[in-house]
């Protein structure tokens, strides 16, 4: 009777930490929004010298599936004015999701992005919640525990996103995969890293360690070639440069990575989009020869 009361226990508490560790899982991004298994698009900074809607369309033109919007930019050449932000009016997001339809790109994130307080980090996880977001990405350490609580009730992922080493700056450490490893490794399961392996690459770091670094923390991917290690370069199209794409691609898949892959393509600023698509064809080819 003992050993079949341990046994239940056993398997009582199985149950249960199954049941917690489905919970601490966002609504995942449909399959259509996928290019050879990855949720593929575009940061729409890699277009920030256009608006949000011109942003939508030139993905769309690259064959990117998704798009990660940022804070501030301007919403369309018609509305120069009104920027796209969480304080974004009913209005605004309506013409952004008729923009998404019809060129038929997914919204997945947000960011980066911090709030000064609790009531604008709500804001943030409101907007959001009605952009229909996967996740938010931030640098936002301090409110960490404010995050977590609203990760848990709007059940939205965020990614804490890595910019390069600040030598300068030694309170800078969220360039370093295993100070955001050991930042969310406690927290709920929906917190964890946007690897950005551009600026990985110029910190020094090899990429593809950081994306083992994080293993089963990455929310998101800022997907970047670089043509060398160790110094602050412009991106270039991927496969031509030593990132190794293919190896992150194939770990990321190793992983059984459920995020977005944004391209944050930071060279080529006003005719980005032929460099964009070939980035785009890279992964789709990469997948046909899985």
């Amino acid at each position: 009777m003992t050993s079949t009361l341990k046994t239940l226990s056993q398997s009582l508490a199985l149950t249960a930490t199954l049941l917690a560790t489905s919970a601490a899982v966002a609504t995942p991004i449909p399959e259509d929004a996928k290019i050879a298994g990855f949720a593929l698009g575009s940061q729409a900074y890699t277009f920030n010298r256009f608006s949000a809607f011109e942003a939508i369309e030139k993905t769309a033109q690259a064959g990117g599936k998704i798009i990660e919007f940022y804070p501030g930019q301007k919403l369309s050449p018609a509305q120069p004015d009104v920027k796209l932000q969480h304080d974004a009016s009913a209005e605004t997001i309506a013409a952004v999701k008729a923009q998404l339809a019809k060129y038929g790109v997914r919204a997945v994130n947000y960011g980066v992005v911090g709030g000064k307080d609790e009531a604008e980090w709500r804001q943030i996880f409101e907007f959001a919640k009605k952009m229909d977001l996967y996740a938010i990405t931030t640098e936002d350490v301090p409110h960490l525990d404010i995050i977590e609580k609203l990760v848990k009730e709007f059940d939205i992922c965020v990614a804490y996103h890595e910019h390069a080493r600040q030598p300068n700056n030694p309170k800078y450490q969220v360039w370093d995969p295993k100070y955001v490893a050991a930042l969310v490794k406690d927290r709920d399961h929906r917190i964890g890293a946007c690897a950005d392996t551009g600026h990985w690459a110029t910190s020094g770091l090899t990429p593809l360690e950081g994306i083992k670094i994080l293993k089963g923390r990455i929310i998101s991917v800022h997907l970047k070639d670089r043509p060398v290690i160790g110094k602050q370069m412009p991106d270039v199209v991927y496969g031509t440069g030593v990132s190794d794409i293919k190896g992150i691609l194939k770990e990321l898949k190793r992983q059984k990575f459920q995020g977005n892959i944004s391209l944050e393509y930071e060279a080529n600023w006003d005719n980005s989009v032929p460099d964009v698509a070939q980035c785009v064809g890279f992964v789709r080819g990469w997948g046909v020869c899985q």
